[in-house]
């Protein structure tokens, strides 16, 4: 290969990874996608219940589109909005994510917080997230976050708070038992103990009236939690955190998950520990919805190959 040809492809090579960039950061970033996804988990006999999943907003003052595109979804009429973290990535986003989530508030809600409802996003070295454990290395300094603001807004709306606790909502006329845990990423998570005060599955309730159906909320899918939650029995798990990738590969996918989770788990609707309870080899597994998420750090604002995306799950009979 002649060095004019080298020089060409060199030059072709940089086009495209300029052009790669800018769709990245300027197109793809704000192309905002509802995934709508059919889970197969309700008793026979049940009317369909849609569940609205929000996740890693990373909500900055001034994200105008953000803001309306989420709360239009609020059309969609779900039966029950799930937050699983990562709402904002700033000191003054407050006003911002109230005003996104303020007609999904009127809806029965559960929630967990994610590393980024407590800490502000910091500059970090984006190789770190291609190592075993993107956490390691020396701490940078950090914002604390208000979030104990933010968690008595959601409760004050009604949402149910599933920080290392179990609790119990009455959706549509259909009663479910939620069990969730604080961000294992930052190894905040004590999964509930089956029985205990919170165990409504165990109460004199659980005698009058069976639950119909039990949700696990986490925000990082870290393998402890998900097998916590199949054993504990849970007929889907619902977790955000690893941006589908954020940087895909096309016809490959994620390259990673930024937790101990597989790739090829790192967005959408799969089984745990196995195959989908509905393929083959699936019958022991737990379904288990994982969010892409609707943002990025501002420090890396790009996607590539990996729309920021919600999910409307509509769980039917089994």
């Amino acid at each position: 290969m002649g060095a004019s040809t080298l020089a060409r492809t060199a030059g072709g090579l940089a086009a495209a990874a300029v052009a790669g960039l800018a769709w990245a950061s300027l197109v793809e970033v704000r192309w905002y996608a509802l995934r709508e996804v059919t889970v197969p988990v309700l008793p026979s006999g049940q009317d369909p219940l849609r569940i609205l999943h929000l996740s890693d907003l990373h909500l900055t003052p001034g994200q105008r589109r953000k803001i309306d595109w989420v709360r239009d979804l609020a059309s969609l009429d779900p039966h029950l909005v799930i937050d699983t973290g990562d709402n904002w990535a700033h000191l003054e986003a407050m006003p911002a994510l109230l005003e996104a989530l303020e007609p999904h508030l009127a809806t029965p809600g559960a929630f967990v917080l994610g590393s980024n409802d407590y800490y502000g996003p910091v500059l970090k070295n984006p190789a770190r997230y291609l190592g075993r454990d993107a956490r390691r290395g020396s701490a940078p300094d950090v914002v604390h976050l208000p979030w104990q603001e933010l968690v008595q807004r959601f409760r004050s709306a009604g949402w149910v708070d599933l920080t290392n606790r179990r609790d119990v909502l009455e959706v549509d006329g259909r009663r479910i038992a939620l069990v969730g845990t604080d961000d294992a990423h930052l190894d905040r998570d004590v999964y509930p103990p089956a029985g205990g005060e919170d165990d409504v599955r165990v109460g004199a309730q659980a005698v009058e009236r069976p639950v119909d159906l039990q949700l696990g909320v986490t925000h990082a899918p870290y393998r402890r939690v998900l097998d916590a939650m199949h054993a504990d029995d849970v007929d889907l798990a619902i977790a955000g955190h690893t941006h589908g990738g954020q940087l895909a590969v096309p016809g490959w996918g994620a390259l990673v998950t930024n937790c101990d989770l597989d790739t090829r788990r790192a967005k959408g609707l799969h089984g745990w520990p196995g195959p989908r309870p509905d393929a083959r080899g699936g019958a022991d597994s737990t379904w288990l919805h994982v969010s892409g998420g609707l943002g990025t750090s501002p420090y890396a604002p790009v996607r590539f190959a990996c729309r920021p995306e919600a999910t409307l799950l509509t769980l039917v009979p089994a």
